[in-house]
């Protein structure tokens, strides 16, 4: 029988065709919340984010979180007969995503067209570099071909330096938020009786959608964004700045009643009182000067001594955490955003070991961790027994490479 879950998407069924990080993610979140999540996978090989960022054993705990609570089945997607068992399996489905590039699953007879035939009320949710449609819908597109034609590799980084990526994999992760939302508008459509909804999701246009204003300013101003360093434009203050311990601290003073605290706090009278500087567009103009004020004041002090007196003025402000920080901070423990977990590390090794917590939290059904990423194909007879396959049919499948 499949897993009982818990939380809001009881009862929903999911199947995952994807891999790497952008359909998983949105995998992720469902299955986080109850959903009956099953990632099919390549046989013998399965998601190669099982090997990425692989410190020792032989699966990453970077798929172990990125899996968690998803059941794993492999079965060869490339052969009539495993289409064949993804029709099945689809056809019991409530949701479907993939994140393959435009015309694959068309061409694995398991397109639209198919899946609706096998299913008229799934939501199929399709994730790929640049949208199923346009000029350049066959491009290949991982995230961070994404995050520079998206536009946001442009403002990252200083003024006259090479353009930075973020740490993570942003465009991927947003990607795998708006599946969710899309996923979810989908099953609420099926309500009106409605056939299933397709879900177009784009990782360009994820990160588009986080360039703000920038289009309209361009167009109405010409006025084109470019990297600002540590600061945001057209917001001041609100900057990172260097502390007389060497850490840096982050403020955020820019509403106008806070910008007075901040400028009493740093015994700045003469900026907070100045008639020029009592709205945003006048500190934009002053901005260098603002900053300069704040970050003299922090360099004086210790860090710590620093966020205690911005907490104290109630301006907003924190830390600058490395990994080691967040893991020690208070915070994040009270607050769930740590979890400990036995996992396999290598061979029969197991070892307790701290995986992010559940975002986000709710009050009623909250969402939880049932058990990490799974072994590759653990639960495949399990699930090919709910499909009505018998033990010999699936010792075939096994014997032909098909699971």
């Amino acid at each position: 029988m499949a897993p009982n879950g818990h939380g809001p998407l009881t009862g929903i069924r999911v199947v995952e065709l994807g891999n790497f990080i952008a359909a998983p993610t949105a995998g992720r979140i469902l299955a986080e919340f109850g959903a009956d999540v099953i990632k099919i996978e390549r046989p013998k090989t399965g998601d190669e984010l099982r090997n990425w960022r692989l410190h020792g054993g032989d699966v990453s705990l970077l798929f172990r979180t990125m899996a968690r609570n998803k059941r794993s089945m492999t079965l060869d997607l490339r052969s009539a007969q495993g289409q064949g068992v993804a029709r099945k399996l689809i056809s019991g489905a409530d949701i479907v995503l993939e994140n393959f590039r435009p015309g694959t699953l068309e061409k694995w007879g398991l397109g639209p067209a198919e899946i609706r035939r096998a299913n008229p009320g799934a939501v199929l949710v399709r994730i790929s570099g640049f949208g199923q449609t346009g000029p350049y819908r066959e491009r290949p597109g991982f995230g961070g071909v994404a995050e520079a034609f998206g536009g946001v590799r442009h403002l990252t980084g200083y003024p006259g330096m090479p353009p930075v990526r973020t740490g993570v994999s942003l465009a991927d992760s947003v990607a795998g938020l708006y599946a969710v939302i899309g996923a979810l508008m989908g099953l609420l459509r099926r309500r009106s009786g409605e056939p299933g909804e397709t879900v177009d999701v784009a990782l360009y246009e994820a990160i588009y959608s986080l360039m703000e204003s920038s289009v309209p300013d361009f167009d109405a101003f010409g006025v084109t964004r470019e990297a600002t360093g540590a600061t945001i434009p057209g917001v001041v203050p609100s900057s990172t700045y260097r502390c007389a311990d060497g850490k840096y601290v982050v403020v955020g003073g820019n509403n106008n009643a806070i910008y007075a605290r901040l400028m009493d706090l740093i015994d700045r009278p003469d900026l907070a009182g100045d008639p020029a500087l009592q709205t945003n567009v006048g500190r934009v103009e002053r901005g260098a000067e603002i900053d300069d004020a704040i970050g003299s004041w922090t360099a004086r002090l210790d860090s710590p001594r620093v966020l205690e007196l911005l907490a104290g003025a109630s301006v907003p402000s924190g830390p600058i955490y490395d990994v080691p920080d967040i893991v020690a901070d208070p915070h994040f423990a009270a607050r769930g955003m740590h979890e400990r977990h036995p996992v396999r590390i290598e061979g029969d090794e197991t070892r307790e070991v701290l995986f992010p917590g559940i975002v986000p939290k709710l009050t009623e059904e909250p969402g939880g961790t049932r058990w990490l990423g799974p072994e590759l194909g653990q639960h495949t007879d399990e699930v090919l027994a709910e499909l009505g396959l018998s033990p010999t049919e699936t010792a075939e499948l096994r014997a032909e490479g098909v699971i």
